[in-house]
């Protein structure tokens, strides 16, 4: 039987992600340490399932990380092994019981809530129960001194590194203050030394790890660091090597340009979050970006590089009105990146943005992920056709498989002002047609865009038939579409085989 007496555990949103943070947490547990165990799963799993599992270890402390996606969940595990096992202390932690705790029913379930950063935190705590110390309920986390911070990368297992995705970190914080962000809570931005990073990246590289996700909030804001970075993975080379930067879009300098110029094709992917191009939005949430830079440094990526282009919007910010939104919207897609993720504003616990309540009347979700509802520019039924809209764009445009269809759908790309309308119409017709937004089998998606484009967009039926025809060649799908079914199937023709949105997918994470 495991006697550990220590877990770590938090329900992740997907099996192939990691708990990065919970990581942190045990490598900066000293002697401790070889008494924690890191267990991790995931939102679909039963909570009596989860419980059995963490009582069989008979722990006397669990800590657990807390997330916005995560917290319905978790708080019904708490529940559970409260009810079973009041005797072990539960500790909390995470963004999401970091702000507003007294208002939440998890919160008061544990022991204790850490907030901030627990990386030495949780330690401190720990050995103060065991020294038998009376302990406050809510702990500040302590913001240590990135040297003072042991890095957790060899707690990653061999099965970590084939099956998920690795989160590493070369910096922490963003001097930036969009306040929709819990980052704008930090006052800069602090560098982990550099050579012990890379030396600790080597490690990850000879372990067979091929697969690096960079939560760094600002990955090129200082390029020097950027360049030392790059230059490390690109005399490290190979077919399935994948490394994922989130990029401020308006700091390219020359010098990154040409090192982003020397990785080839599949290497890179590049988070870009645009959010908005209206300069009075991007004033009142206290963002600054150059949209006119950040337009030319898109432009550059996508025509100049082999970088693949996962770009963001996001909908409901204060002052924000759907206009204003389709416009936004309109300017992005015509530089054709190669994902746009349409997002909905949410209230993270904690983020500036609630200063706007009042003046614009910012109506939110009371549940989480807590997404606006409404607000002075926006209605409900808007938010629902936003909601409708992006999940249409996510299973056509940034799935990857309706390269020939999708610039039918959209029409001319140098027409940019009609590109969230003729989207928009393909949105309602899809929800007239099927009242789902999910579960819509893949088949019966390419004859219902066919429809959309004959009935609705006024396309020609060859260019149609075509365009549906290369796309479904490419699916690998058994069955035919309806339209197919009476006819041979023809080959698309060579202007539709090379579409305006590049074919391959990202390496979703």
């Amino acid at each position: 039987m495991n006697t550990k007496r220590i877990i770590l555990s938090t329900l992740n949103a997907r099996y192939i992600h990691s708990a990065f943070g919970l990581r942190y947490l045990k490598a900066n547990l000293g002697e401790l340490s070889e008494k924690c165990e890191i267990l991790e799963y995931t939102i679909d799993s039963r909570p009596e399932d989860i419980a059995e599992q963490l009582l069989s270890r008979k722990p006397k402390y669990i800590g657990f990380g807390v997330y916005i996606w995560n917290v319905v969940q978790t708080e019904k595990l708490v529940a559970l092994i409260k009810a079973i096992a009041p005797e072990v202390v539960i500790i909390l932690g995470g963004p999401e019981v970091s702000y507003e705790h007294e208002q939440q029913s998890i919160a008061a379930l544990a022991n204790h809530v850490i907030t901030g950063w627990g990386d030495l935190s949780f330690k401190e705590l720990i050995e103060q129960l065991e020294a038998g110390q009376a302990c406050s309920k809510v702990i500040a986390g302590k913001q240590a001194k990135l040297d003072q911070i042991t890095m957790p990368y060899d707690l990653y297992k061999d099965e970590d590194i084939r099956n998920r995705v690795i989160y590493v970190e070369a910096s922490r914080g963003c001097p930036f203050k969009c306040e929709f962000c819990l980052s704008a809570l930090d006052k800069t931005a602090w560098p982990f030394d550099l050579d012990q990073f890379l030396e600790q990246m080597d490690i990850l590289y000879q372990r067979g790890a091929r697969h690096f996700k960079f939560v760094d909030r600002t990955f090129n804001l200082k390029v020097k660091s950027s360049l030392r970075i790059m230059e490390f993975f690109l005399e490290r080379l190979s077919d399935d090597l994948f490394l994922h930067f989130e990029v401020v879009p308006d700091h390219l300098p020359e010098a990154l340009k040409e090192m982003i110029q020397r990785f080839p094709q599949g290497v890179l992917q590049f988070e870009i979050g645009i959010q908005t191009f209206n300069p009075k939005v991007q004033q009142s949430i206290s963002r600054r970006q150059n949209n006119d830079k950040a337009k030319e440094n898109l432009r550059w990526i996508k025509q100049q590089s082999n970088a693949y282009i996962h770009a963001d919007l996001i909908f409901g910010l204060p002052g924000e009105s759907l206009r204003s939104f389709a416009d936004s919207f309109n300017t992005l897609v015509a530089l054709q990146p190669h994902e746009v993720q349409v997002g909905i504003l949410k209230r993270l616990r904690g983020s500036p943005i609630i200063r706007h309540t009042d003046d614009y009347q910012l109506v939110f979700n009371p549940n989480p992920p807590y997404a606006i509802v409404s607000s002075s520019e926006v209605q409900f039924a808007d938010v629902q056709a936003i909601n409708r809209f992006a999940r249409y764009w996510d299973m056509i445009a940034n799935s990857g498989r309706f390269t020939a269809i999708l610039p039918l759908l959209l029409g001319n790309y140098e027409e940019q002002n009609s590109l969230y309308q003729r989207f928009s119409i393909v949105s309602e017709s899809l929800f007239r047609r099927t009242a789902q937004t999910h579960k819509i089998a893949l088949l019966r998606l390419f004859d219902l865009l066919y429809d959309i484009l004959i009935e609705d967009l006024s396309e020609s039926a060859s260019d149609s038939l075509q365009a549906l025809t290369f796309d479904y060649e490419r699916s690998g799908l058994k069955s035919l579409p309806r339209v197919l079914r009476a006819m041979p199937i023809a080959k698309a023709p060579k202007e539709i085989s090379k579409p305006a949105y590049k074919s391959r997918q990202s390496r979703r994470l």
